[in-house]
């Protein structure tokens, strides 16, 4: 199950999918997994029709305007403005004969998860893409930086994973989140990353690949991993090296055209 907003990318002049959902719902279709996605965006949104595919069901909540990125990319990094924002999702907006699914992607972009939610699946493994946690806008929709800890939420997670750019100007928080998360995983590109199991950190690397757009890696490493950590029955190191495998192939297209293929996840799992 993939929570949280499906969005919409404005690039040279135009409306592209977007948003961490879209991009696991087509990744764990390539793993050979069911997604169910609940999101939030205007309902007869053409671009729902690009995600409809990928999914075995969804629940779209009804919204005047589907959230709206804009990314612009600097040599000192990432300019980002937040255009339209879609509606909050509860709880209440998982059909129950969802409930008892076994993994939980929470992927939050604007804020629309609230702490209830990511603490009520108890049986499930979860993992929360926390980007959309560190971000606050103001009235012209630039994107800006916020702390962001919550103690509770994070103790009932079984994963936490967020890249060090999103930390990068409260780099103290890593400590933190290693501290508070069962399992924390910070990303750091063509560098790795580091895997915190219960505070007690150890490195894994990535290949080293031509990047042609970087958005969306994060997206697809987090989802590689659930979906790895379910195939290898919790194997924690083969799940990290699949999960930065397919992280890296994310790169090397633009847009949600990075997702993997069917085939190149069976060769990652070969």
């Amino acid at each position: 199950m993939l929570i949280g907003h499906m969005t919409a990318d404005l690039v040279n002049g135009g409306r592209i999918i977007g948003g961490t959902v879209s991009y696991a719902a087509r990744t764990a279709f390539a793993f050979g997994f069911d997604a169910y996605v609940l999101t939030s965006a205007v309902v007869d949104d053409p671009l729902l029709d690009e995600l409809k595919p990928y999914t075995k069901e969804w629940v779209v909540v009804p919204a005047q305007s589907t959230s709206t990125f804009e990314n612009i990319y600097l040599p000192t990094g990432r300019v980002q403005y937040l255009r339209e924002v879609a509606r909050p999702l509860t709880y209440a907006d998982v059909p129950a004969s969802w409930r008892e699914i076994e993994q939980v992607l929470f992927a939050p972009l604007t804020g629309e998860l609230d702490g209830d939610m990511m603490q009520s699946f108890p049986h499930a493994t979860t993992l929360l893409t926390g980007q959309g946690l560190l971000r606050q806008w103001g009235e012209d929709g630039r994107v800006t930086f916020r702390s962001w800890v919550d103690v509770h939420t994070l103790s009932h997670l079984d994963w936490f994973v967020l890249s060090e750019e999103d930390i990068a100007l409260d780099p103290a928080l890593e400590a933190r989140y290693a501290q508070l998360a069962r399992h924390f995983v910070l990303t750091r590109a063509e560098k790795g990353g580091t895997h915190y199991d219960r505070g007690k950190p150890s490195q894994y690397a990535t290949p080293q690949v031509q990047v042609v757009q970087p958005t969306g890696a994060g997206d697809v490493f987090a989802v590689s991993l659930l979906c790895a950590l379910h195939l290898t029955h919790g194997d924690i190191s083969r799940s990290l090296t699949i999960a930065a495998h397919a992280g890296a192939i994310a790169v090397t297209r633009p847009g949600w055209e990075g997702a993997p293929t069917v085939d190149e996840v069976n060769q990652l799992l070969r």
